[in-house]
């Protein structure tokens, strides 16, 4: 049996489109990772951003399971004195709904500079409507 290496050359990226209402946040972000880095491709290599395209509709109906959304608090620092905000899961739903997804899908990539690449071709958006429909996305469920 032969290794394939895959070259970022020969990597033809589809796009997928996935329906976030009424599923839990991180079932699906497991999910979209692994699409995003192209581990559910026969000839997934590690070293090479590999993966498809997603595009996530409906993130305001996704579904945060206990009391995540009075206790989870997203965390970070304006880089000035005193400067460490937060804000809980329930209040960035309000305000920004795509960006928790974006955040759970983010933590979930690994740790390099592979993560920037990757997370480039997640598209979230807070309704049913996107503009890729040029790309001809395939519905998949998750």
């Amino acid at each position: 049996m032969k290794t394939v290496f895959v070259r970022k050359e020969d990597v033809k990226p589809q796009w997928f489109l996935v329906d976030a209402a009424g599923q839990t946040l991180g079932r699906i972000a497991t999910q979209i990772a692994n699409i995003l880095r192209g581990k559910n491709k026969p000839t997934f290599t590690a070293h090479v951003a590999m993966g498809d395209f997603v595009v996530v509709v409906n993130a305001e109906k996704i579904v945060l399971t206990g009391n995540k959304l009075r206790d989870k608090v997203y965390y970070w620092h304006t880089e000035y004195p005193r400067g460490l905000r937060q804000i809980t899961a329930g209040r960035l739903m309000e305000k920004h709904p795509d960006r928790v997804i974006h955040k759970a899908v983010y933590g979930m990539l690994p740790k390099n500079t592979l993560r920037d690449h990757v997370i480039r071709k997640l598209k979230v958006y807070k309704g049913g409507d996107h503009p890729h429909q040029a790309q001809q996305p395939v519905a998949i469920t998750l």
